[in-house]
């Protein structure tokens, strides 16, 4: 977005604060406030000439400070009547039935599939024991006005075990706001986590959001309805949404009611806007969370979650010392580009570490932040990142207490005041590149589907490749046939590969509190984990699969124990699988001597509990035994 549209912005966001504050809303005061600041902000990093705009941010934000005292005493509006809600719905219905009928009765366009496809879409649709089918144009004459609040036939979500100990009571927008509205502006600054495990799907929708508002292109909003007649989301008094994921390979239509957990202070148990009139990041996250389960969630990791959001094509980089692939020069220079040519969206996210050492730096252990700006200035590299808990940031070096590293001409290249950024915690901060290579673990991409170039193919399973990478993205199996679709953004070429396997052997076990010992990083329990020996009758290729929940991220060891011939032939003492991945990994070994060796396989974290299976496949003959 160039500096004009973003003074604008600001303008617009300081005249809607100033009249609000002067009418005595002090709430919505403070979330305008809050954006004619940011606006500023983005204004000064693309090049804004106006005069004394730090002076103006630390204006309002001054202001901001000074009204949240009369925000916590400031007693809410009374809740409309029974009968204005009433009203208000009997409009709605009225207001969709006329736009019904403006269409007219022409024929819907119907997507086309062969009864193959209809079979495995069918099979692939029913999630956690709902079954979500392909988002087709007839959806978008899906019916949501009713005479009465609609509820959502499936029942109400699970909660977490932490909303549940705070549950008061399922809630609607009307019981806990007299204004709900559906948006009032696209802002990742807005977006506040709370006791859902779900950072890294927060994350996700706070870099998604900065993106559509950085470039003005509806990626988030466009997924959410009913929507009016210039194709913007609207609050809807009956209660009913329609949320398109992309779930299982295609976009798919999930129907949820907008009946929200809150504590008894009629506090929200899930995440919400800051603006809590705002109802888009409450009614997403629900959306995610049904097709997950429930609130009830375990977690999962950006790719994940921004492919489901947005159809983005995923890419994992891990930052571990041990991954010999990483370039760190070479991988922000490839960041820096991308990002500012809108070609990706980005988060990252931390690793294991102990709680002394998180408290320290400011961080929290395996956690996932939103990458929302990339700077470079005279050799120094920074990464601005939020934090999905709107709160607690980095301690490290060019912290906002930093009085060491931060020159005036930094400050004015970054646009960032720490003398500002004290007054308020809003999780956001900057980060050198040489300490998020440290404190952080891996870095999550999502690349823009139009980068690459897509053959024609109907039935697929596809892949895609960024640069030497290799990554799953969905598959579409046809009568035990895979027809592959490639992404790829350099010159590639690629052929069946021939096996040398020719025997299978399955191991299956259980991950059950004292056996699941967590990767090497929880030296205490990893003793804990079950070990599996096996024996290798004469040299070959060895292939090892190991699978467990999906939720997890799994692992393991591959150790020798003694070989035949020459001891100091056996060529590897410890082999690993390498980076943890959701629920599979797999080591292959070209030619591994005759021997005995043992295999531990590890979920990232002790205590996650589940089945897990071994599958060993090799040219020679093996016979496997456990030995704890």
């Amino acid at each position: 977005m160039d500096a004009a549209t973003l003074e604008l912005d600001a303008v617009k966001f300081a005249q809607l604060a100033v009249q609000r504050d002067h009418s005595g809303r002090y709430q919505e005061a403070v979330f305008y406030y809050k954006e004619a600041a940011q606006a500023l902000i983005y204004a000064g990093m693309a090049g804004s000439n106006l005069e004394n705009i730090q002076e103006k941010i630390n204006e309002y934000l001054e202001r901001v400070q000074a009204l949240h005292s009369a925000v916590q005493s400031q007693n809410t509006d009374p809740l409309k009547s029974k009968q204005q809600l009433d009203l208000e719905r009997a409009h709605f219905l009225v207001t969709q039935a006329f736009d019904e009928d403006d269409k007219g009765n022409a024929e819907e366009a119907v997507e086309l599939y062969t009864a193959e496809e209809i079979e495995v879409l069918r099979k692939t649709s029913k999630i956690n024991g709902i079954e979500y089918v392909p988002f087709m144009s007839v959806d978008l004459r899906e019916r949501f006005a009713f005479p009465m609040p609609f509820s959502d036939k499936c029942g109400k979500l699970p909660l977490s075990p932490k909303q549940k100990a705070m549950f008061a009571k399922w809630v609607r927008p009307d019981d806990i706001t007299n204004n709900p509205t559906m948006i009032y502006t696209v802002s990742s600054f807005s977006i506040k986590q709370t006791i859902v495990s779900d950072c890294s799907f927060v994350a996700s929708l706070a870099i998604s959001a900065a993106y559509e508002r950085r470039y003005n292109k509806k990626l988030i909003t466009s997924i959410i309805y009913p929507q009016n007649k210039k194709g913007e989301p609207e609050y809807n008094p009956c209660g009913k949404y329609m949320v398109k994921l992309h779930i299982n390979g295609v976009p798919r239509k999930v129907i949820i009611d907008d009946q929200l957990p809150v504590d008894h202070s009629g506090e929200l148990l899930c995440s919400y806007s800051n603006n809590k009139n705002e109802l888009w990041v409450s009614l997403i996250e629900k959306a995610y969370m049904k097709v997950m389960g429930g609130y009830d969630f375990p977690g999962s990791n950006s790719n994940i979650d921004l492919h489901a959001l947005t159809g983005w094509i995923p890419e994992r980089i891990a930052m571990h010392s041990d991954n010999q692939a990483f370039n760190k020069d070479s991988t922000f220079r490839m960041l820096y580009q991308r990002f500012h040519k809108g070609d990706v969206l980005i988060t990252t996210a931390t690793g294991v570490m102990s709680e002394e050492e998180g408290e320290k730096w400011g961080l929290v252990p395996t956690h996932a932040y939103a990458v929302l700006d990339i700077r470079e200035y005279k050799g120094l590299r920074f990464l601005q990142l939020k934090n999905p808990w709107s709160h607690l940031r980095w301690k490290g070096r060019y912290s906002e207490n930093d009085t060491r590293n931060w020159t005036p001409d930094l400050q004015k290249y970054l646009n960032f005041d720490p003398r500002t950024a004290q007054k308020i915690d809003n999780g956001i901060f900057w980060i050198s590149w040489e300490d998020l290579c440290q404190y952080y673990d891996v870095i999550y991409l999502s690349w823009n589907p139009s980068l690459f170039k897509e053959s024609t193919c109907i039935h697929r399973m596809t892949l895609h490749t960024i640069g030497n990478s290799l990554q799953w993205l969905y598959t579409r199996l046809m009568a035990k046939k895979f027809i592959i679709q490639v992404y790829s953004l350099c010159k590639f070429t690629f052929s069946k590969i021939p096996t040398p396997y020719t025997i299978s052997k399955r191991v299956n076990g259980q991950w059950k509190g004292h056996s699941a010992g967590g990767c090497g990083n929880f030296r205490d329990t990893y003793k804990n984990n079950p070990i599996y020996q096996f024996q290798l009758d004469k040299n070959g290729p060895l292939l090892i699969e190991l699978r467990g929940p999906r939720q997890y991220s799994v692992g393991f060891e591959l150790v020798t124990v003694s070989t035949v011939g020459d001891p100091g032939s056996c060529g590897f003492q410890k082999k690993s699988s390498g980076d943890y991945r959701c629920g599979f990994c797999y080591l292959e070994v070209e030619n591994i001597f005759a021997g005995v060796y043992n295999i531990i396989p590890t979920t990232f974290l002790p205590q996650q509990e589940g089945p897990f299976f071994l599958d060993f496949n090799s040219a020679t003959s093996l016979k496997v035994s456990q030995l704890q």
